[in-house]
Parts: C-alpha cells; sequence; structure tokens
C-alpha cells in the first residue's frame, strides 16, 4: 500500500493510522523532528531510493517539470536496473500482511516502485492524500519562519501542489486506489478507515482504536482554510485539480478529463516559461556586462563613425 501526494498533506498521519489498523511500516524510520514532532512514518532506505533514481535521472523532488513524466524518462523498460533495487529492497521487509511505504517522492517515479512491488510478489494499492493547498501554503511558511527552513512562495508551493497531485492521480489509473482527505481524516478516522477498507478490498482493523484517537488529535491540522483558493497563475488550475481530487475523497467520482486538461496546459506553460527564464538568463548576464557609461560610449562611437548624418544626426 503507497501513500502519494503533496508533502504537508497529511501523508505521515494517514501511514501512521494505516500502521495502527493493521498495515506494517518498514523498519529503520526517519524519527519525529521539531518539524513533526510526532514522527513521519517513512523508512530512511525509501528516501535514500528516491533521491538515488531522481538524481541518476537530474531529477529533484523539487523540480516543477512535468517533461521527465512525459518523455519516457521514468518508465519501467529504462529502469530496469532501479526496479531491480527496489524489488530488492521490498522482498527483504519482514513478511507482514499490508506493508505500508510512504515518503512524498514516491509520487514521482510510482510506476517505477509498483513494478518492484509486484515482481517482489506484493499486490499494489495506492491511497492518496488530498488537502486544500493553502492550507499547505501556510504550513511550509510557519515552518520557513520557526526553523530557518529556505522559504518557499505561494506560487512555488502550487506548483508542487499541482506537479505531485496530478501525477498522483494519474500514475495510479488502473490500480487500486482511493482518495483521503486530511479535514476528513482528522475529523473521522473510522469513516475514513472504512472507505479504504472497501475501495482497496483490504481488511483494516485498529486493535487499539484508543491508541488512534490519540495519535489523531486536532491539534494535527495546524492551518484551516475555508475561504477561496489561491490561483497564482492566472488560471483556474488549482480550483479545478482541489474540487476535482476533493470530490473523489467524498466519493461523489472522479472527473479524469479535468484532471488531463488541467495536466497538459499545466505542463506545456511550465516548459514554455522555463525555457523564456533560461534564455532571458543569458541576456541578463550579457547585459551585466554592459554597464550605462560603456553602452554610452558604444553609441556615441557608432555615431561618429556614421559621421552624425542621416538618422545618426
Amino acid at each position: 500500500m503507497f501513500v502519494l501526494g503533496n508533502g504537508r498533506s497529511g501523508t505521515s498521519a494517514l501511514a501512521r493510522v494505516l500502521s495502527l489498523c493493521g498495515g506494517s511500516l518498514p523498519p529503520g524510520l526517519l524519527g519525529a523532528t521539531s518539524e513533526n514532532p510526532r514522527g513521519f512514518f517513512e523508512a530512511r532506505a525509501v528516501i535514500h531510493l528516491n533521491q538515488a533514481i531522481l538524481h541518476a535521472h537530474g531529477k529533484s523532488g523539487y523540480d516543477m517539470a512535468l517533461d521527465a513524466h512525459q518523455d519516457g524518462t521514468f518508465d519501467v523498460d529504462r529502469n530496469g536496473v532501479w526496479v531491480a533495487k527496489l524489488r530488492d529492497y521490498l522482498a527483504g521487509l519482514p513478511p507482514a500482511p499490508v506493508v505500508v511505504i510512504k515518503e512524498p517522492k514516491t509520487t514521482t517515479v510510482s510506476g517505477i516502485w509498483f513494478e518492484a512491488a509486484r515482481q517482489a510478489g506484493f499486490d499494489v494499492a495506492a491511497v492518496i492524500a488530498v488537502r486544500h493547498p493553502d492550507e499547505i501554503i501556510g504550513s511550509l511558511e510557519k515552518r520557513a519562519n520557526q526553523q530557518n527552513y529556505v522559504e518557499s512562495s505561494p506560487e512555488l508551493t502550487c506548483a508542487w501542489w499541482l506537479k505531485y497531485s496530478l501525477l498522483a492521480e494519474r500514475d495510479t489509473r488502473g490500480v487500486p486506489r482511493v482518495f483521503v482527505d486530511y479535514a476528513n481524516l482528522l475529523e473521522d478516522w473510522r469513516r475514513e478507515r472504512k472507505r479504504i477498507s472497501t475501495a482497496l478490498a483490504i481488511d483494516l482493523d485498529a486493535e487499539d482504536e484508543g491508541a488512534v484517537d490519540e495519535f489523531l488529535t486536532p491539534d494535527l491540522r495546524h492551518h484551516q482554510t475555508r475561504g477561496e483558493l489561491t490561483e497564482p497563475f492566472g488560471t483556474d488550475w488549482v480550483r479545478t485539480v482541489y474540487d476535482t481530487l476533493a470530490a473523489a475523497a467524498r466519493d461523489e467520482g472522479l472527473d479524469e478529463a479535468a484532471l488531463d486538461r488541467v495536466f497538459g496546459a499545466y505542463a506545456a506553460s511550465e516548459f514554455g516559461f522555463r525555457q523564456a527564464f533560461t534564455d532571458s538568463g543569458r541576456y541578463r548576464k550579457l547585459d551585466r556586462l554592459l554597464p550605462p557609461f560603456v553602452v554610452k560610449l558604444g553609441l556615441e562611437t557608432l555615431a561618429l563613425f556614421h559621421r552624425r548624418k542621416g538618422t545618426w544626426a
């Protein structure tokens, strides 16, 4: 069972609840920190493997681009070596009826993980975390202010959120899956556990419901947003994706066509602006080599060369 979605979307809380309801987490977890005092519930080995895959392709979990997810960079047939490494890791985990794998960057290379899990003898299922993007913006702002993290703008956060949300949905088509809204999980985890069990045909039963209640307290949700979504790109992308995924988390159906439209528009626009900014940077470097006095001297020299006649007068 893979927990997918954007970081700060409640993936840690979701992974922990699943582990308290019969799922098994891998050994060697990333422990609690001041950033996440109750723990991340993701294996250090999984973090390392995801980082290694992305770096091997010259990519990063912080990329905004979708081109590598369209040109086959992460296709299974191109990544046999990584499939084998992940297969060996998964095959070496302690036997358990349900294994829970959670680490946000898994979302960017989920196809490789899915194939590795199948080769290791597992059935694959996905639980996709959904959260209002403005709550994620607020969460990241608080982290930056309190812990001297690099600050991410609302624009950057929304770009990451779009990428991870779109990939989590797009790359799990054909895989048993369920969408879980973080707010819904905190409101009634028993209802969400039942939804997950039903959607994935997995028996999830908390032996100690008190342990879940003790863990999943309302103070886990530091930011609550009920107003309009931040829409920084002059489009309807964020609203469309959030509304579509939130509806799926209420079992109201999923409009894949709407998500495909946003995927295509975002991918094309991001690539176009990225290329424009890259090219613009070259001109800016050239411009820095031309301080005003150099420009003036050059222009006047040209004027003298043309004897200040005609249009040079």
